[in-house]
């Protein structure tokens, strides 16, 4: 249930609305838009709540909602949410990429990533220090030695910098070196790590199971968002369907949906979504001209000798930066903020082949 109320109303008039629903034994949740504001009601209300809110001086209408997840909803935030990070604003017009290896290998594979990826003009380096592998023999990541790698090269470069973690016991070591936290497609419904991650304020990431519904994947947000944690980013990964041609089949309607269903922001993972590099440049562009609001790119300087053997997923720098300053011009019709350097990056006469 929502009750909505004017802007012009005061800040006592909501605190006492807030008031007479505490009271009521649930909880409220305010959210403050461009012509209104919304107070969400977390819990089971009594019936007669509805009406005596609605009798409230101030109240302009009460709403039922009947989707399991509340804080998710665009019926209780209608405006997009804006997660700013350093400087670095995700959702709403402004495009945000990620990009950098799948995993941490070497102090210096990742530090001559993160120059590509800030010269390409990325604003985020992604890099695994843990990983899930589907066979206990693959490898799993070189753990917080890693993280403190991209912690270092994040800093020299001027990037942010995203993670995944696995378990609530590596939520507060993993927020204490990386920018932003991704729960990955494995762990989408891990409800133990979703409540512990609820409680820090470091921004989460959260990829879509590969067989999850819409439905699911916002329930599996609403955990984060009712711990306590406002700065969840959804992210389409891509669903395993009957097709074996690509990795995954990466589901672009997802983007506009979730968007029409959720006020947080939408990332792209067209690595993961396919599988093949020669489709990561389509499908990148096709993901942002369908609205999302930003990408997640798996780039290397050697995918071919990869540890995780992701590379075939992996893109070269050359085309990494060649892709971003089209997605640039892309963007600029589709209503999205990204510039790149105006001047040719050095590395395109100097990345490792």
């Amino acid at each position: 249930m929502i009750v909505i109320t004017k802007n012009s109303v005061s800040e006592e008039r909501i605190a006492e609305i807030v008031h007479q629903i505490e009271k009521a034994g649930v909880q409220a949740h305010v959210s403050r838009g461009t012509d209104r504001t919304v107070i969400g009601i977390i819990g089971k209300a009594e019936p007669t709540l509805a009406e005596h809110l609605r009798q409230m001086k101030g109240v302009e209408n009460v709403i039922k909602i009947s989707k399991s997840y509340k804080l998710a909803s665009r019926d209780f935030h209608p405006d997009d949410t804006i997660i700013e990070i350093n400087g670095v604003k995700i959702g709403g017009e402004h495009l945000v990429i990620m990009g950098g290896p799948c995993a941490v290998e070497t102090p210096e594979q990742i530090d001559e990533i993160a120059r590509l990826v800030k010269a390409a003009g990325g604003q985020v380096l992604r890099g695994g220090a843990f990983k899930p592998r589907t066979g206990p023999y693959s490898f799993q990541g070189i753990g917080v030695e890693g993280l403190k790698m991209m912690a270092e090269a994040g800093r020299k470069h001027g990037l942010l910098t995203i993670t995944e973690v696995m378990t609530p016991e590596y939520v507060d070591i993993c927020s204490e070196y990386a920018d932003i936290l991704q729960v990955g497609t494995r762990n989408m419904q891990n409800f133990d790590l979703l409540r512990k991650l609820g409680t820090v304020k470091t921004p989460v990431l959260l990829k879509r199971g590969f067989s999850a519904t819409y439905d699911e994947f916002l329930n599996a947000a609403e955990y984060i968002l009712a711990g306590g944690n406002p700065n969840v980013m959804l992210c389409e990964r891509g669903i395993r369907t009957f097709e074996s041609y690509t990795r995954n089949t990466l589901d672009l309607a997802a983007i506009p949906v979730l968007q029409q269903l959720s006020h947080l922001p939408v990332i792209s993972d067209p690595s993961h979504g396919t599988g093949r590099r020669e489709l990561v440049e389509p499908m990148s562009k096709a993901s942002v001209a369908a609205g999302a609001n930003g990408l997640i790119i798996e780039m290397h300087t050697d995918p071919d000798n990869s540890m995780t053997g992701d590379g075939v997923q992996s893109l070269f720098p050359d085309q990494f930066a060649n892709l971003l300053k089209e997605l640039e011009q892309l963007g600029k019709l589709v209503g999205k903020r990204f510039e790149t350097p105006k001047e040719p990056a050095e590395y395109f006469n100097t990345w490792i082949k």
